[in-house]
Order: C-alpha cells, then sequence, then structure tokens
C-alpha cells in the first residue's frame, strides 16, 4: 500500500516542546500589563493638566507593549506548520489515539493559559481606546450651574476698563465702544461687559428702563446668549452689535433684542449712573442670567 502525507500530526508535534513558552507567555502577559499600567497613568497626566514629556513616554510604552506583545504572541505561541506525518492507512493505531488524546489535554491547558493573555490584551486595549475619551470629556469644561444667574456687578459697583480706571461720562465719544468690568474683577469672563455711546442723552431701551441709559451710555453682557462667544464688534452705522462667532447681530437701542443669526434672546442689559464724579457705576446687577439661553434652561 502506497504511503499517505497528512496535514495533521498530533502524536510528533507536542506543544510543550516550545522553547521557554511559559516563561514567554508570562513575559507577553507582563508586557501587557504594563500597557496597561502605562494607559492609566497617561490617562491621570492628562486629567490633572498634563505634561507633554511625561505624556510622550507613556504614549510611548502602552503602544510599545501592545505591538511586541502581539508580535510575541504571534511569533512564539502559535505552531507554524505544516506537519506531515508518513502513515499507510487512514486508520490510527491505537498508539496514535492515544497520543492524540494526550494532545488534545496539553492543548486544553495550553489554551487556557492562552486566554487569559487574551483577555489581558483586550484590557490593555479597552483602557487605551476609553483614554481617547479624555480629550473630549476634558475639552467640555466644568458645567456652569448657577454660576451665571449671578455675575460680580452689583449695587454702586464701579465701571473700570480692562487698565483699572474708572470709566468717565467723557471717557466715549457718540459711536465710541469700549469692554468694561466691575471693579476688582478684570477679567473675568462672565463679568465682562459692552459699553457704547450711541447718543450724548438719556436713553430708553425698554419700558421699565427710563434711568438705565444715562448721558446715552449702554451697557449689555458681553457673553453672546447664542454660544458664550464674546460679542465685541459694534457698527455705528446700524447701532448693531455683532457677535462674530456666528453672526448674531443685536440692535442696541432696543435693548440687545437679536435681529439676525441664531441668537435667541437679548444680550442682557447693565442699568448704570453717574455718581457725583462724573463716574460710571452700576444701578444693581443683571436682572436675568447672562449667555445661552440653553444655560438658563438647564437650571430650571
Amino acid at each position: 500500500m502506497s504511503e499517505v502525507k497528512s496535514t495533521s500530526n498530533d502524536s510528533e508535534y507536542d506543544y510543550s516542546s516550545m522553547t521557554g513558552s511559559r516563561t514567554m507567555e508570562r513575559f507577553i502577559g507582563g508586557l501587557f500589563a504594563t500597557s496597561l499600567l502605562a494607559t492609566v497613568g497617561l490617562g491621570v497626566t492628562f486629567w490633572l493638566g498634563g505634561q507633554p514629556q511625561i505624556e510622550g513616554a507613556l504614549l510611548f510604552v502602552a503602544l510599545l507593549g501592545i505591538g511586541v506583545g502581539v508580535v510575541a504572541w504571534g511569533k512564539y505561541l502559535t505552531p507554524h506548520g505544516p506537519f506531515v506525518q508518513e502513515r499507510e492507512e487512514l486508520k490510527s493505531s491505537d498508539m496514535d489515539r492515544d497520543a492524540f488524546y494526550k494532545s488534545l489535554e496539553r492543548g486544553t491547558k495550553i489554551l487556557g493559559r492562552r486566554s487569559f493573555l487574551g483577555k489581558m490584551l483586550g484590557v490593555s486595549l479597552g483602557a487605551f481606546g476609553l483614554l481617547q475619551l479624555f480629550p473630549f470629556l476634558r475639552s467640555l469644561g466644568p458645567v456652569p450651574g448657577k454660576s451665571l444667574y449671578v455675575t460680580d456687578w452689583h449695587k454702586d459697583a464701579q465701571v473700570v476698563k480692562v487698565d483699572g480706571s474708572p470709566v468717565t461720562v467723557n471717557d466715549l465719544e457718540v459711536g465710541g465702544v469700549m469692554t468694561v468690568f466691575p471693579e476688582g474683577f478684570i477679567g473675568n469672563a462672565v463679568d465682562q461687559v459692552i459699553l457704547v455711546r450711541p447718543a450724548n442723552y438719556n436713553l430708553v431701551t425698554r419700558p421699565g428702563r427710563e434711568s438705565w441709559g444715562p448721558q446715552g451710555y449702554l451697557a449689555f453682557s458681553k457673553v453672546c446668549t447664542h454660544a458664550g462667544c464674546p460679542v465685541g464688534l459694534y457698527q455705528e452705522l446700524t447701532q448693531q452689535l455683532l457677535c462674530p462667532c456666528h453672526q448674531s447681530l443685536f440692535d442696541v437701542l432696543t435693548g440687545a433684542t437679536p435681529v439676525f443669526g441664531p441668537a435667541p434672546r437679548p444680550l442682557p442689559q447693565l442699568p448704570l449712573y453717574i455718581d457725583a464724579d462724573g463716574g460710571l457705576r452700576s444701578q444693581s446687577g443683571f436682572n436675568e442670567p447672562i449667555g445661552p439661553g440653553f444655560w438658563e434652561r438647564g437650571n430650571e
């Protein structure tokens, strides 16, 4: 009877004969564990404010551990064949069957160990994937909460310029504009106010605001009611404020009501008065929340 070649020879192929297979399994598991620890360290470093050199080193270790571990697994812990057995008949001998059963038993134990490596690889990759959410979550910033209901403007607060000097009734010509803050809070984003002077006589933008615009000075929150961008442009010809982010236009003579663009509501107006020394002061704080409408709704 002619010889027959077969591509499976469990009696000759011995999984345990792989050079240092158990040592290699431990080595690969260590690589995946190191990658996991580096990923956790990278996430903590980024969340705490970041340090480019440390982040770069941890990212290198995390990727190196996964990459080397996967390559080593494929090179040293998987069969490479082909495995050939010469035999005269297809029927297996009792000795071959016994060897096959023993091989299955050894393979079951080895597969159990390899499944642990698979889990370690999955945890490492999962942690690294989860880390990709950190920049997105951190970029959202803190939730405004109720902080936008109350600013640092209050009764008799001195209106000051960005250099800290008080604003007086003679600082702006008709058609002038400047950014101002309450004294002691220069640079605070929620306190920034855009001050315009469309005229040199008292202006009334709405009923109930008869005293809010002394000698033509009008003050509005600079935080756009659409997306919170700073409203920084004033068009004297049309008496409108412009938010450059999404092109919302606000009519200053009607209380900064939106006339174009996506802004859903007017800019809150700050009531002003002129003190005995000719300086501008606020009669009170804003009578409504500043900023986007969705911030307001989120706190209702």
